[in-house]
């Protein structure tokens, strides 16, 4: 089988791509597959390190302000489109997969008019415009959430498979992967992070968390700042001086697997990955959901977490550090609580995604 993985621009729809591309591989090792997507810094640096070829074509995100600004987006999707046809016509794709965003536009545009079989999977609760407009081609749409059906016409081609997680975060040794990383056995390892862009109350938390445990023996803190406040953080701690041994911050945090696995608790933002990639691990967390999505999504995929006892969710608001400290002090001295919420959140971790989508994706494509 030949197939197309598609969706960009940020880690929370590469990944998954990754992950199916991964399980479609390990079925069958002569699978071929390459990724095709806009060539952001993101995904330049993330899908040729994986393993898999990146081939770059013209996009854009609608931009409804203005008659004109949509119409620069039309022109370079088409362009986008005719791009993406070239490099399909020598590959001949059985599939096109593609996980969302509008770096999937042209791509999906161009396989089904080459005939290839068009899979989507919608991360979210609430589907992206993208993934509403492209569903009309598909032959599947997989669901990271139930609560996404309602918002897709045609319901017969509506599958709930769950988020899909790399292979990686599967049978973790937490002691294993400290040993890797460099950090003391019996730390207590408290790790936030905001995304691969970063947020602003992520950050704030992060300093604080940083600032309250620097220095402290039994206690590691990792912090992934995002690419867009990394070097105004660390530039700002190095004028200060500050630079504990026991503090690490980087911009992304390309490990997540080793890391995740290596610590007591998390805080994040809930989106679709973190919140799949955090269960997969049993990681007890702190979800801070970001109330600038649509349909206040992110606080519906922490709220699934947190029912089953497995997540913490603080709303951002004036109190947002305090709530958090409070928590992380909490937990701190109830390490049973912690060893508790691991296991309900293993519980709802989406273990039989890959498997979902590939055996669909096998019984359904137009051979």
């Amino acid at each position: 089988m030949r197939i197309v993985l598609t969706g960009g621009a940020t880690g929370g729809h590469i990944y998954p791509a990754l992950a199916i591309g991964d399980a479609f591989k390990a079925r069958d090792p002569e699978t071929e597959i390459i990724y095709i997507a806009s060539g952001k810094s993101l995904e330049r640096s993330i899908i040729p390190d994986h393993g898999y070829k990146l081939y770059e074509v013209e996009t854009a995100p609608l931009d409804r302000r203005s008659i004109s600004k949509a119409a620069v987006t039309a022109a370079r999707t088409l362009r986008g489109r005719q791009q993406a046809r070239k490099i399909m016509k020598s590959f001949r794709p059985d599939v096109v997969v593609s996980t969302g965003s509008y770096v999937s536009v042209p791509v999906v545009l161009a396989g089904k008019s080459l005939g290839a079989s068009i899979y989507l999977h919608e991360q979210n609760g609430y589907p992206g415009v993208s993934n509403r407009f492209l569903a009309r081609f598909a032959t599947k749409v997989f669901l990271g959430f139930e609560a996404a059906r309602e918002h897709f016409a045609d319901q017969s081609k509506i599958i709930y498979s769950g988020n899909p997680v790399r292979s990686d975060f599967r049978e973790r040794n937490r002691q294993d992967d400290r040993r890797t990383l460099g950090i003391p056995e019996d730390d207590f390892v408290i790790m936030v992070f905001g995304g691969s862009l970063g947020s602003e109350t992520t950050n704030t938390v992060g300093e604080e968390i940083a600032r309250e445990y620097a220095g402290r023996k039994g206690y590691t803190v990792i912090w992934g700042t995002g690419s867009m406040y990394y070097d105004e953080i660390t530039e700002r701690f190095a004028r200060e001086g500050f630079s504990p041994d026991n503090v690490r911050i980087s911009a992304f945090i390309k490990n997540m697997p080793e890391v995740l696995s290596a610590a007591d608790m998390t805080i994040s933002r809930s989106g679709a990955l973190s919140t799949a990639e955090t269960t997969m691990e049993g990681r007890a967390a702190i979800f801070i959901p970001s109330p600038n999505v649509t349909a206040d999504h992110q606080y519906y995929n922490a709220k699934a977490v947190a029912d089953a006892g497995g997540a913490f969710i603080v709303r951002e608001n004036e109190n947002t550090v305090r709530d958090v400290m409070r928590i992380i002090r909490s937990l701190d001295s109830d390490r049973e609580q912690i060893r508790q919420m691991e296991a309900a959140s293993r519980s709802v971790a989406p273990v039989h995604a890959t498997d979902i989508i590939c055996d669909t994706i096998m019984e359904t494509y137009r051979k």
